[in-house]
């Protein structure tokens, strides 16, 4: 069964939480997940689907101004994480070290993790794309309750997406590293997303904008089955 979860970044607000979820109309046949951000975690839980953050810290309490640790996510009732994302690494001075650090805690303390990976485009025009990839691959922790989500940069928010045959290539190498489910994310949409999900190789898809509202999310869930 494909996995599919929406990145909802600094978006939606309690009572446009509680909105989305009550007109989402969610398939049977694929994993679907949510991950709103922090302020909406509370209410999003207990209305029908798995509630995953947008980050979580390594630490379980201390002087760490805006962060949320894994205890914390559990006591809400949040089963996962999203780690790593690429705007994490690349305004939030997010390294390998740290990525690995957050999906080892999560993992500890019993939640899921979706941690992301992918080139930027002057890795990708550099021909670069393979050895990001094995360096990013080899910070991330082995378990069962983890997944990863290829995310080449130069597609998040830009409204570019791998072809089909770059996403396979991709997840055929991360897959040669790492035993899990690989996810696509980049620009996913309802217009490529068979396309895309069709793939041997792809397991489901990290969707952002396309996330926001509940026919496209559901248009995007339904081609994962």
């Amino acid at each position: 069964m494909k996995l599919v979860a929406g990145n909802w970044k600094m978006f939606k607000g309690p009572a446009e939480t509680v909105a989305f979820l009550d007109e989402l109309e969610p398939p049977a046949g694929v994993e679907i997940v949510v991950c709103p951000a922090f302020a909406s975690l509370a209410v999003a839980v207990g209305r029908g689907l798995p509630v995953y953050a947008q980050n979580v810290h390594w630490a379980e309490q201390g002087a760490f101004t805006g962060e949320v640790s894994a205890p914390m996510l559990r006591e809400l009732g949040v089963e996962g994480a999203i780690v790593g994302h690429s705007e994490r690494r690349q305004l939030f001075a997010e390294t390998d070290e740290t990525v690995r650090m957050r999906c080892a805690a999560a993992l500890e303390a019993g939640l899921r993790v979706i941690v992301c990976v992918g080139e930027t485009e002057a890795e990708r025009e550099a021909g670069e794309t393979d050895a990001v990839l094995r360096r990013q691959v080899a910070a991330i922790p082995q378990h069962d309750a983890l997944v990863i989500a290829y995310e080449p940069v130069w597609a998040i928010g830009t409204g570019k997406t791998a072809t089909p045959e770059l996403a396979q290539q991709a997840h055929e190498t991360i897959k040669e590293l790492h035993d899990t489910r690989v996810l696509y994310g980049g620009s996913v949409k309802p217009e490529n997303a068979a396309e895309l999900l069709t793939q041997p190789a792809v397991d489901g898809a990290l969707v952002g904008g396309a996330s926001l509202e509940p026919e496209s999310f559901a248009a995007i869930c339904r081609a994962a089955t």
